[in-house]
Protein backbone atom coordinates (compact mmCIF):
# COMPACT_ATOMS: atom_id res chain seq x y z
CA UNK A 1 0.00 0.00 0.00
CA UNK A 2 1.21 3.51 -0.80
CA UNK A 3 1.17 5.70 2.32
CA UNK A 4 -0.45 9.13 2.06
CA UNK A 5 1.93 11.87 0.83
CA UNK A 6 4.76 9.44 0.13
CA UNK A 7 6.24 9.58 -3.35
CA UNK A 8 7.34 6.35 -4.98
CA UNK A 9 9.03 5.64 -8.30
CA UNK A 10 7.28 2.76 -10.09
CA UNK A 11 6.93 1.20 -13.53
CA UNK A 12 3.73 2.22 -15.28
CA UNK A 13 1.97 1.44 -18.53
CA UNK A 14 -1.30 2.63 -20.04
CA UNK A 15 -4.42 1.03 -21.47
CA UNK A 16 -7.10 2.42 -23.70
CA UNK A 17 -8.87 1.61 -26.96
CA UNK A 18 -9.64 -2.08 -26.38
CA UNK A 19 -11.23 -1.32 -23.00
CA UNK A 20 -13.11 1.91 -23.80
CA UNK A 21 -16.75 1.62 -22.70
CA UNK A 22 -16.29 -1.60 -20.74
CA UNK A 23 -17.10 -1.80 -17.05
CA UNK A 24 -14.19 -1.26 -14.68
CA UNK A 25 -13.74 -3.20 -11.46
CA UNK A 26 -15.55 -0.47 -9.51
CA UNK A 27 -18.58 -0.63 -11.83
CA UNK A 28 -17.96 2.54 -13.84
CA UNK A 29 -17.65 2.55 -17.62
CA UNK A 30 -14.04 2.98 -18.67
CA UNK A 31 -13.41 6.24 -20.51
CA UNK A 32 -9.97 6.13 -22.08
CA UNK A 33 -9.80 9.95 -22.09
CA UNK A 34 -10.54 10.30 -18.35
CA UNK A 35 -7.76 10.72 -15.80
CA UNK A 36 -8.02 7.32 -14.15
CA UNK A 37 -5.79 4.42 -13.17
CA UNK A 38 -5.80 0.73 -12.36
CA UNK A 39 -3.97 -0.54 -9.27
CA UNK A 40 -3.98 -4.00 -7.69
CA UNK A 41 -4.69 -3.00 -4.08
CA UNK A 42 -5.39 0.71 -3.57
CA UNK A 43 -9.02 1.47 -2.67
CA UNK A 44 -11.28 2.68 -5.47
CA UNK A 45 -11.45 6.46 -5.44
CA UNK A 46 -7.88 6.91 -4.24
CA UNK A 47 -6.38 10.00 -5.84
CA UNK A 48 -2.77 9.91 -6.99
CA UNK A 49 -0.46 12.53 -8.41
CA UNK A 50 1.44 10.84 -11.26
CA UNK A 51 4.48 12.41 -12.93
CA UNK A 52 6.59 11.53 -15.94
CA UNK A 53 7.43 14.46 -18.25
CA UNK A 54 4.46 16.33 -16.70
CA UNK A 55 2.11 15.63 -13.79
CA UNK A 56 -1.62 14.88 -13.46
CA UNK A 57 -4.05 13.80 -10.76
CA UNK A 58 -5.75 10.43 -11.40
CA UNK A 59 -8.39 8.41 -9.57
CA UNK A 60 -8.18 4.62 -9.08
CA UNK A 61 -11.20 2.99 -10.76
CA UNK A 62 -9.93 -0.40 -11.88
CA UNK A 63 -7.68 -3.35 -10.98
CA UNK A 64 -4.40 -4.16 -12.66
CA UNK A 65 -1.87 -4.18 -14.17
CA UNK A 66 -1.46 -7.89 -14.67
CA UNK A 67 2.04 -7.82 -16.15
CA UNK A 68 4.82 -8.63 -13.66
CA UNK A 69 6.91 -5.67 -12.59
CA UNK A 70 4.30 -3.03 -13.35
CA UNK A 71 2.71 -1.21 -10.43
CA UNK A 72 0.02 0.92 -12.11
CA UNK A 73 -1.84 1.19 -15.40
CA UNK A 74 -2.96 4.65 -16.49
CA UNK A 75 -5.84 5.50 -18.79
CA UNK A 76 -4.81 6.80 -22.20
CA UNK A 77 -5.94 10.28 -21.13
CA UNK A 78 -3.68 10.15 -18.07
CA UNK A 79 -0.75 8.82 -20.13
CA UNK A 80 -1.31 11.64 -22.65
CA UNK A 81 -1.42 14.20 -19.83
CA UNK A 82 1.95 13.16 -18.38
CA UNK A 83 3.72 12.38 -21.67
CA UNK A 84 3.86 8.57 -21.33
CA UNK A 85 1.80 7.62 -24.39
CA UNK A 86 4.59 7.31 -26.94
CA UNK A 87 6.93 5.23 -24.79
CA UNK A 88 4.04 3.07 -23.53
CA UNK A 89 5.89 1.98 -20.39
CA UNK A 90 8.06 4.06 -18.10
CA UNK A 91 9.19 4.81 -14.59
CA UNK A 92 6.85 7.40 -13.08
CA UNK A 93 6.56 9.04 -9.69
CA UNK A 94 3.32 8.58 -7.81
CA UNK A 95 2.12 10.34 -4.68
CA UNK A 96 -0.99 9.20 -2.85
CA UNK A 97 -3.17 12.21 -2.08
CA UNK A 98 -5.98 10.60 -0.04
Amino acid sequence: MIPILTTLSVISSWYGPGFHGRLTANGERYNQQALTAAHKTLPFGTRLRVCYQRCAIVRVTDRGPFIPGREIDLSKGAADAIGLTDSGVGRIKITRLN
